[in-house]
Protein backbone atom coordinates (compact mmCIF):
# COMPACT_ATOMS: atom_id res chain seq x y z
CA UNK A 1 0.00 0.00 0.00
CA UNK A 2 1.09 3.06 -0.47
CA UNK A 3 2.18 6.50 1.53
CA UNK A 4 0.83 9.60 0.95
CA UNK A 5 3.22 13.12 0.96
CA UNK A 6 3.56 15.93 3.50
CA UNK A 7 0.08 18.02 4.16
CA UNK A 8 -2.06 16.11 1.66
CA UNK A 9 -1.81 12.90 3.18
CA UNK A 10 -5.35 11.47 4.67
CA UNK A 11 -6.07 8.12 5.85
CA UNK A 12 -5.46 5.36 4.11
CA UNK A 13 -6.63 2.62 6.03
CA UNK A 14 -4.47 -0.16 4.46
CA UNK A 15 -6.76 -2.94 6.02
CA UNK A 16 -8.30 -4.14 2.98
CA UNK A 17 -9.51 -8.09 3.83
CA UNK A 18 -12.18 -6.64 5.54
CA UNK A 19 -13.59 -4.87 1.90
CA UNK A 20 -13.36 -8.84 -0.10
CA UNK A 21 -16.82 -10.42 -1.27
CA UNK A 22 -15.73 -13.57 -1.92
CA UNK A 23 -13.22 -15.27 -4.73
CA UNK A 24 -15.64 -15.77 -7.83
CA UNK A 25 -15.72 -13.90 -10.48
CA UNK A 26 -18.06 -11.50 -10.92
CA UNK A 27 -20.46 -11.86 -13.51
CA UNK A 28 -20.29 -9.46 -16.78
CA UNK A 29 -20.72 -9.37 -19.90
CA UNK A 30 -18.20 -8.28 -22.32
CA UNK A 31 -17.21 -4.66 -22.58
CA UNK A 32 -17.59 -2.62 -25.20
CA UNK A 33 -15.84 0.40 -27.11
CA UNK A 34 -15.86 3.76 -25.41
CA UNK A 35 -14.26 7.04 -25.85
CA UNK A 36 -14.03 8.57 -22.38
CA UNK A 37 -12.61 7.20 -19.33
CA UNK A 38 -11.77 7.50 -15.88
CA UNK A 39 -8.36 6.76 -13.67
CA UNK A 40 -7.76 7.27 -10.19
CA UNK A 41 -4.92 7.74 -8.58
CA UNK A 42 -3.82 8.76 -5.00
CA UNK A 43 -0.94 10.80 -3.95
CA UNK A 44 2.82 9.08 -3.21
CA UNK A 45 5.81 9.99 -4.64
CA UNK A 46 6.01 7.38 -7.94
CA UNK A 47 2.70 8.55 -8.53
CA UNK A 48 2.48 12.38 -8.81
CA UNK A 49 3.34 12.36 -12.77
CA UNK A 50 -0.32 11.52 -13.27
CA UNK A 51 -1.93 14.81 -11.58
CA UNK A 52 1.22 16.72 -13.12
CA UNK A 53 0.22 15.19 -16.78
CA UNK A 54 -3.01 16.45 -16.45
CA UNK A 55 -2.42 20.06 -15.60
CA UNK A 56 0.76 20.14 -17.84
CA UNK A 57 -1.88 19.15 -20.95
CA UNK A 58 0.02 15.48 -21.31
CA UNK A 59 -3.13 13.77 -21.04
CA UNK A 60 -5.58 16.04 -23.14
CA UNK A 61 -1.83 15.31 -25.82
CA UNK A 62 -2.32 11.74 -25.37
CA UNK A 63 -5.53 11.02 -25.61
CA UNK A 64 -6.39 13.12 -28.83
CA UNK A 65 -3.71 11.41 -30.59
CA UNK A 66 -6.23 8.27 -29.68
CA UNK A 67 -9.12 10.02 -30.10
CA UNK A 68 -10.56 9.58 -26.98
CA UNK A 69 -10.76 11.23 -23.30
CA UNK A 70 -9.13 10.44 -19.95
CA UNK A 71 -10.11 12.36 -16.84
CA UNK A 72 -7.41 11.83 -14.07
CA UNK A 73 -9.20 11.73 -10.80
CA UNK A 74 -7.55 12.37 -7.42
CA UNK A 75 -9.11 10.27 -4.25
CA UNK A 76 -7.61 11.35 -1.12
CA UNK A 77 -7.56 7.74 0.84
CA UNK A 78 -5.58 5.54 -1.09
CA UNK A 79 -8.07 2.66 -0.38
CA UNK A 80 -10.67 3.97 -1.02
CA UNK A 81 -9.61 4.64 -4.71
CA UNK A 82 -8.76 1.24 -5.40
CA UNK A 83 -12.52 0.22 -4.03
CA UNK A 84 -13.82 2.68 -6.40
CA UNK A 85 -11.66 1.17 -9.09
CA UNK A 86 -13.53 -2.09 -8.18
CA UNK A 87 -16.84 -0.93 -7.96
CA UNK A 88 -16.04 -0.07 -11.38
CA UNK A 89 -16.67 3.98 -11.07
CA UNK A 90 -12.72 3.81 -12.43
CA UNK A 91 -11.10 2.17 -15.44
CA UNK A 92 -7.73 2.23 -13.82
CA UNK A 93 -6.31 2.67 -10.86
CA UNK A 94 -2.74 3.56 -9.52
CA UNK A 95 -1.97 0.65 -6.81
CA UNK A 96 0.16 -1.43 -5.43
CA UNK A 97 0.83 -5.01 -6.55
CA UNK A 98 -0.21 -6.70 -3.20
CA UNK A 99 -3.61 -4.49 -3.34
CA UNK A 100 -4.06 -5.42 -6.45
CA UNK A 101 -4.24 -8.81 -6.00
CA UNK A 102 -5.92 -9.01 -2.55
CA UNK A 103 -8.90 -6.19 -3.54
CA UNK A 104 -9.85 -6.52 -7.16
CA UNK A 105 -7.97 -9.96 -8.65
CA UNK A 106 -9.16 -11.39 -5.07
CA UNK A 107 -12.94 -10.07 -5.57
CA UNK A 108 -13.13 -11.19 -8.96
CA UNK A 109 -12.42 -8.53 -10.82
CA UNK A 110 -9.85 -9.42 -14.31
CA UNK A 111 -7.09 -6.29 -13.41
CA UNK A 112 -4.10 -5.92 -15.76
CA UNK A 113 -1.53 -4.22 -14.32
CA UNK A 114 -0.09 -2.31 -17.95
CA UNK A 115 2.78 0.07 -16.27
CA UNK A 116 5.07 -1.48 -13.85
CA UNK A 117 6.02 1.93 -12.58
CA UNK A 118 8.36 1.94 -9.58
CA UNK A 119 9.26 -0.14 -6.39
CA UNK A 120 10.19 1.09 -2.65
CA UNK A 121 13.75 1.38 -2.50
CA UNK A 122 13.66 2.45 0.97
CA UNK A 123 10.55 4.24 1.41
CA UNK A 124 9.32 1.59 4.13
CA UNK A 125 11.14 0.43 7.31
CA UNK A 126 11.46 -1.40 10.43
CA UNK A 127 12.35 0.67 13.41
CA UNK A 128 13.59 0.05 17.08
CA UNK A 129 14.34 2.24 20.01
CA UNK A 130 17.10 1.21 22.44
CA UNK A 131 18.54 -1.48 19.01
CA UNK A 132 20.36 -1.33 15.96
CA UNK A 133 19.63 -5.29 14.85
CA UNK A 134 16.66 -6.84 13.77
CA UNK A 135 16.93 -9.37 16.46
CA UNK A 136 16.18 -7.31 18.89
CA UNK A 137 12.71 -7.13 17.79
CA UNK A 138 11.97 -10.69 19.26
CA UNK A 139 9.39 -10.12 22.15
CA UNK A 140 8.22 -6.60 21.62
CA UNK A 141 5.13 -5.11 20.43
CA UNK A 142 5.07 -3.69 16.97
CA UNK A 143 3.29 -0.63 15.64
CA UNK A 144 2.02 -0.94 11.83
CA UNK A 145 -1.05 -0.51 10.01
CA UNK A 146 -2.09 -4.67 9.94
CA UNK A 147 -2.49 -5.97 6.55
CA UNK A 148 -0.66 -3.88 4.62
CA UNK A 149 2.94 -3.91 2.89
CA UNK A 150 4.10 -3.04 6.55
CA UNK A 151 3.22 -6.15 7.94
CA UNK A 152 4.34 -7.98 4.24
CA UNK A 153 7.74 -5.48 5.16
CA UNK A 154 8.23 -6.97 8.69
CA UNK A 155 6.96 -11.17 7.80
CA UNK A 156 9.92 -10.44 5.32
CA UNK A 157 12.43 -9.41 7.64
CA UNK A 158 11.65 -11.99 10.22
CA UNK A 159 12.31 -14.72 7.89
CA UNK A 160 16.08 -13.06 7.18
CA UNK A 161 16.97 -13.85 10.90
CA UNK A 162 14.75 -17.30 11.49
CA UNK A 163 12.17 -15.60 13.46
CA UNK A 164 8.51 -16.17 12.54
CA UNK A 165 5.35 -13.83 13.34
CA UNK A 166 4.41 -15.27 16.56
CA UNK A 167 7.80 -13.86 18.11
CA UNK A 168 6.67 -10.19 18.04
CA UNK A 169 2.93 -8.84 18.50
CA UNK A 170 1.56 -6.82 15.94
CA UNK A 171 -0.30 -3.46 17.22
CA UNK A 172 -2.99 -2.33 14.68
CA UNK A 173 -2.17 1.55 13.95
CA UNK A 174 -3.23 3.92 11.59
CA UNK A 175 -1.36 5.21 9.12
CA UNK A 176 -2.78 8.59 10.76
CA UNK A 177 -1.17 8.27 14.11
CA UNK A 178 2.07 6.20 14.08
CA UNK A 179 3.73 8.73 14.21
CA UNK A 180 2.17 9.58 17.20
CA UNK A 181 2.18 6.30 18.62
CA UNK A 182 5.90 5.54 18.79
CA UNK A 183 5.97 8.91 20.35
CA UNK A 184 4.98 7.16 23.88
CA UNK A 185 8.19 6.04 25.76
CA UNK A 186 6.13 2.47 25.68
CA UNK A 187 6.35 2.13 21.84
CA UNK A 188 9.55 0.55 21.10
CA UNK A 189 9.47 -1.35 17.68
CA UNK A 190 7.29 0.24 14.44
CA UNK A 191 6.99 -0.79 10.51
CA UNK A 192 6.10 2.44 8.86
CA UNK A 193 6.58 4.23 5.42
CA UNK A 194 7.52 7.98 4.08
CA UNK A 195 6.98 10.54 5.11
CA UNK A 196 6.06 9.44 8.73
CA UNK A 197 8.83 7.12 8.31
CA UNK A 198 11.31 10.05 8.26
CA UNK A 199 9.99 11.69 11.05
CA UNK A 200 9.83 8.90 13.33
CA UNK A 201 13.73 8.02 12.44
CA UNK A 202 14.88 11.30 13.59
CA UNK A 203 13.37 10.66 16.80
CA UNK A 204 16.39 10.31 19.44
CA UNK A 205 17.80 6.55 19.90
CA UNK A 206 15.67 5.38 16.70
CA UNK A 207 17.71 2.94 14.30
CA UNK A 208 16.35 1.66 11.27
CA UNK A 209 17.21 -2.14 11.36
CA UNK A 210 15.50 -3.27 7.99
CA UNK A 211 14.15 -1.11 4.80
CA UNK A 212 12.44 -1.76 1.77
CA UNK A 213 15.44 -1.19 0.27
CA UNK A 214 16.86 -5.05 1.46
CA UNK A 215 13.79 -6.32 -0.67
CA UNK A 216 14.21 -4.90 -3.69
CA UNK A 217 11.40 -5.06 -6.24
CA UNK A 218 8.93 -6.73 -3.74
CA UNK A 219 6.74 -3.69 -3.27
CA UNK A 220 6.13 -2.53 -6.80
CA UNK A 221 3.51 0.68 -7.55
CA UNK A 222 1.65 0.24 -10.81
CA UNK A 223 -1.03 1.32 -13.37
CA UNK A 224 -3.88 -1.03 -13.38
CA UNK A 225 -7.14 -1.22 -15.96
CA UNK A 226 -10.60 -3.22 -16.15
CA UNK A 227 -8.98 -5.43 -18.71
CA UNK A 228 -12.44 -6.26 -20.13
CA UNK A 229 -12.46 -2.87 -20.53
CA UNK A 230 -8.81 -2.57 -21.67
CA UNK A 231 -9.39 -5.25 -24.31
CA UNK A 232 -12.61 -3.47 -25.92
CA UNK A 233 -10.43 -0.22 -26.01
CA UNK A 234 -6.36 -0.71 -26.96
CA UNK A 235 -6.34 2.58 -27.14
CA UNK A 236 -6.73 3.84 -23.74
CA UNK A 237 -3.60 1.54 -22.68
CA UNK A 238 -1.56 3.30 -25.54
CA UNK A 239 -2.54 6.70 -24.42
CA UNK A 240 -1.86 6.12 -20.64
CA UNK A 241 1.59 4.20 -21.10
CA UNK A 242 2.69 7.41 -23.60
CA UNK A 243 0.98 9.72 -20.94
CA UNK A 244 3.66 7.91 -18.60
CA UNK A 245 6.59 7.81 -20.00
CA UNK A 246 6.76 11.20 -21.43
CA UNK A 247 5.78 12.43 -18.02
CA UNK A 248 8.64 10.37 -16.18
CA UNK A 249 11.44 11.89 -18.66
CA UNK A 250 10.48 15.13 -18.24
CA UNK A 251 9.99 14.86 -13.95
CA UNK A 252 14.02 13.01 -14.18
CA UNK A 253 15.58 15.98 -16.25
CA UNK A 254 18.40 17.58 -14.62
CA UNK A 255 17.17 21.25 -16.31
CA UNK A 256 14.84 23.75 -15.28
CA UNK A 257 11.96 22.02 -16.90
CA UNK A 258 12.36 19.04 -15.11
CA UNK A 259 13.04 20.99 -11.81
CA UNK A 260 10.04 23.08 -12.31
CA UNK A 261 7.89 19.84 -13.13
CA UNK A 262 9.21 18.32 -9.69
CA UNK A 263 8.32 21.50 -8.21
CA UNK A 264 4.65 21.07 -9.31
CA UNK A 265 4.25 18.12 -8.35
CA UNK A 266 5.68 18.68 -4.77
CA UNK A 267 2.83 21.47 -4.72
CA UNK A 268 -0.10 18.63 -6.29
CA UNK A 269 1.62 16.53 -3.47
CA UNK A 270 1.13 19.54 -0.83
CA UNK A 271 4.98 19.10 0.34
CA UNK A 272 7.94 21.23 -0.93
CA UNK A 273 10.23 20.45 -3.39
CA UNK A 274 12.84 19.08 -0.83
CA UNK A 275 10.31 16.95 0.87
CA UNK A 276 9.59 15.32 -2.50
CA UNK A 277 12.97 14.79 -4.28
CA UNK A 278 14.14 12.98 -0.29
CA UNK A 279 10.70 10.53 -1.37
CA UNK A 280 11.53 10.28 -4.79
CA UNK A 281 15.69 9.33 -3.77
CA UNK A 282 13.96 5.84 -2.18
CA UNK A 283 11.37 5.34 -4.85
CA UNK A 284 13.01 2.92 -7.38
CA UNK A 285 11.02 4.67 -10.79
CA UNK A 286 11.26 2.21 -13.92
CA UNK A 287 12.24 5.49 -16.13
CA UNK A 288 13.05 3.36 -19.00
CA UNK A 289 10.12 1.39 -20.74
CA UNK A 290 12.69 -1.04 -21.28
CA UNK A 291 13.61 -1.39 -17.78
CA UNK A 292 10.21 -1.88 -16.52
CA UNK A 293 10.00 -4.48 -19.44
CA UNK A 294 12.76 -6.26 -18.38
CA UNK A 295 11.36 -6.15 -14.84
CA UNK A 296 7.92 -7.68 -15.80
CA UNK A 297 9.42 -10.59 -17.61
CA UNK A 298 12.04 -11.51 -15.00
CA UNK A 299 11.49 -14.81 -13.13
CA UNK A 300 11.68 -12.49 -10.24
CA UNK A 301 8.57 -10.87 -10.20
CA UNK A 302 7.28 -14.74 -10.12
CA UNK A 303 8.96 -14.76 -7.04
CA UNK A 304 7.81 -11.40 -5.47
CA UNK A 305 4.26 -12.17 -6.09
CA UNK A 306 4.48 -16.04 -4.71
CA UNK A 307 5.85 -14.21 -1.37
CA UNK A 308 2.83 -11.63 -1.78
CA UNK A 309 0.07 -14.10 -2.08
CA UNK A 310 0.88 -16.81 0.25
CA UNK A 311 1.40 -14.31 2.71
CA UNK A 312 -2.04 -12.53 1.74
CA UNK A 313 -3.78 -15.99 2.02
CA UNK A 314 -2.11 -16.71 5.25
CA UNK A 315 -3.46 -14.03 6.94
CA UNK A 316 -7.05 -14.64 5.52
CA UNK A 317 -6.97 -12.05 2.19
CA UNK A 318 -8.38 -14.19 -0.09
CA UNK A 319 -11.58 -14.44 2.00
CA UNK A 320 -13.37 -17.59 1.39
CA UNK A 321 -10.32 -19.77 -1.04
CA UNK A 322 -9.40 -22.90 -0.06
CA UNK A 323 -5.36 -22.20 -1.27
CA UNK A 324 -2.88 -19.90 -2.15
CA UNK A 325 -3.47 -20.92 -5.50
CA UNK A 326 -7.51 -19.85 -5.28
CA UNK A 327 -6.60 -16.04 -7.62
CA UNK A 328 -4.90 -17.06 -10.77
CA UNK A 329 -1.86 -14.90 -11.92
CA UNK A 330 -0.40 -14.08 -15.24
CA UNK A 331 2.64 -13.16 -16.23
CA UNK A 332 4.13 -12.22 -20.15
CA UNK A 333 5.52 -15.72 -21.75
CA UNK A 334 1.87 -17.64 -20.45
CA UNK A 335 3.03 -18.11 -17.79
CA UNK A 336 0.89 -18.16 -14.56
CA UNK A 337 0.75 -18.66 -10.77
CA UNK A 338 -2.24 -20.40 -8.99
CA UNK A 339 -5.29 -21.21 -10.84
CA UNK A 340 -4.84 -21.29 -14.63
CA UNK A 341 -9.27 -21.28 -14.95
CA UNK A 342 -9.16 -18.03 -12.90
CA UNK A 343 -7.06 -15.42 -13.90
CA UNK A 344 -7.96 -12.41 -12.23
CA UNK A 345 -4.59 -10.65 -12.24
CA UNK A 346 -2.58 -9.90 -15.70
CA UNK A 347 1.33 -8.55 -15.44
CA UNK A 348 0.57 -7.31 -19.48
CA UNK A 349 3.92 -6.01 -20.91
CA UNK A 350 2.10 -4.86 -24.44
CA UNK A 351 2.14 -1.40 -24.20
CA UNK A 352 5.57 -0.82 -22.18
CA UNK A 353 6.84 -2.97 -25.24
CA UNK A 354 5.40 -0.60 -27.71
CA UNK A 355 6.70 2.83 -25.57
CA UNK A 356 10.31 0.93 -25.37
CA UNK A 357 9.83 -0.10 -29.51
CA UNK A 358 8.90 3.63 -30.02
CA UNK A 359 5.57 2.56 -31.50
CA UNK A 360 2.99 4.16 -29.35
Amino acid sequence: MRQAIGKAMGVLGMGTAILLASCSPSVQGPAAPRTEFKIGWSIYAGWMPWPYAQQAGIVKKWADKYGIKIDVVQVNDYVESVNQYNAGKFDGVTVTNMDALTIPAAGGKDTSAIIVGDYSDGNDGILLKGADKLAAIKGRQVYLVELSVSHYLLARALDTVGMKPSDVRTVNTSDADIVGAFGSPDATAAVAWNPQLSVMKAQPGVSEVFSSKQIPGEILDLMVVDTKTLKANPNLGKALTGIWYETVALMKRQDAQGKAARAAMAKLAGTDAAMFDGQLATTHLYEQPAAAVAATDAPALVTTMTRVRDFSFARGLFKGAASADAVGIAFPGNRTLGDKQHVTLRFDDTFMKLAADGKL
